[in-house]
């Protein structure tokens, strides 16, 4: 009886609201993210999006990788600031992507449809570019979206300091 106490102290520690805010912290999805408008001008449209943006190296290395879903006009931005060579793969990604390096004037340089989940295998346009987007899976050609065609993000309706949170190429 002597340990009844201690048991019952036990039991209401571990039913705890305090419980579930320690799993959030080390679950990756848990973290919040940038997000800001996009929009990809094809030949016949203006295709809308909402993204996520990856700004640290440490969002950039976890990417979309264990998501289970990503919405039709969301996705995530990788904006490489100065430009680079950048090579992206799907270790870790549950869902196909597609990915669009973007040049520094805001065309499309390369586009991988519908990456494979769980593949090792790089990806890169091969040249250095202003950012990569990622998609769901086959999103790019359900719109039309493809090389040569436009992207611009953040804020273009006002003149706003240079931003990786602000592409508004020519």
């Amino acid at each position: 009886m002597k340990c009844l106490p201690l048991i019952l102290a036990t039991l209401l520690t571990a039913c705890s609201q305090g419980a579930p805010k320690a799993e959030n912290t080390t679950n990756p999805a848990a973290a919040r993210q940038t997000t800001l408008p996009l929009t990809i001008r094809t030949a016949k449209a203006t295709h809308r999006f909402t993204v996520e943006v990856a700004l640290t190296e440490k969002q950039q290395e976890q990417g979309l990788m264990f998501r289970k879903l990503l919405a039709p006009d969301g996705g995530m931005l990788f904006p490489m600031d100065p430009p680079r060579t950048a090579s992206f793969w799907m270790k870790n990604t549950l869902i196909p992507l597609d990915m669009l390096f973007i040049h520094t004037d805001g065309s499309i340089a390369f586009l991988k449809a519908s990456a494979a989940p769980y593949s090792r295998e790089p990806v890169s346009a091969g040249i250095p570019v202003a950012a990569v987007l990622e998609l769901r899976g086959g999103r790019a050609a359900e719109l039309g979206i493809g090389e040569g065609d436009h992207v611009q993000w953040g804020d273009c309706t006002a003149s706003a300091p240079a931003s990786p949170l602000n592409f508004c190429p020519g």
